[in-house]
């Protein structure tokens, strides 16, 4: 291997993994947050029950969520280019991951929340706080050592996300492995990519799971 040549290609390609998965993930996470929490209040016999609502949200979610990544990116072409204005590279990548992690976190941010004891809520509610107030002050809280578990999940799935979308020329470690590696049957390129992205993970799991045991300790 000449590493001459792939040095720096690896060095940006490690670079934009990075970059992908974080925006990425910042913009999913809040938004699939605000997405969970839609989810959670408008069950049945929640701070804003509406059966309308919570089964149009239900329905979308349903429907974009086993979507296969590699077909939606395609797919999401069109607004993809209309946002990055490409349909190449980093940020026209951003887009798809960007929408794909929202409705991922919003499954799991509901399902956290679904699994707070009700009691809680009522009590909130019977101290007189508002419904807003009490999903910012008691909701979110008390389930946030397990949302950072779940957000630790999401940030593995949309690192899978960020290989996939090699095979669009977005860039990362997913092209470099397919270029570098594949095309040129140079296998040992192709396990390089793994390890970097093996390594990213675990890192990324190492700090989740050591914020999320700190917050449940309190």
């Amino acid at each position: 291997m000449d590493w001459t040549e792939l040095g720096p290609s690896f060095a940006l390609a490690v670079g934009q993994t990075l970059y992908m998965t974080s925006i990425s993930l910042v913009i999913g996470g809040l938004l699939g947050l605000a997405l969970g929490v839609a989810l959670y209040v408008t069950r049945p016999r929640n701070l804003w029950p509406n059966r309308a609502v919570a089964a149009v949200l239900n329905v979308l979610v349903n429907v974009v969520r086993p979507i296969p990544f590699i077909i939606f990116v395609t797919a999401i072409q069109p607004v993809a280019i209309a946002i990055a204005g490409k349909s190449y590279g980093p940020n026209y990548a951003i887009v798809a991951m960007s929408a794909m992690a929202t409705f991922g976190t919003s499954r799991i941010v509901e399902q956290n929340l679904v699994a707070l004891d009700p009691g809680v809520v009522e009590a909130a509610r019977a101290m007189g706080a508002g419904r807003l107030r009490t999903i910012l002050t008691v909701v979110i809280p008390e389930a946030l050592g397990p949302l950072i578990l779940g957000y630790t999940f999401v940030f593995v799935a949309v690192v899978d996300m960020s290989a996939v979308v090699g095979v669009v020329a977005a860039g990362g470690l997913g092209e470099f492995a397919l270029v570098y590696g594949y095309q040129r049957y140079n296998y040992a390129v192709t396990w390089i990519a793994v390890a970097a992205i093996v390594l990213i993970v675990q890192l990324a799991q190492l700090l989740g799971s050591t914020l999320a045991r700190r917050v449940l300790r309190r």
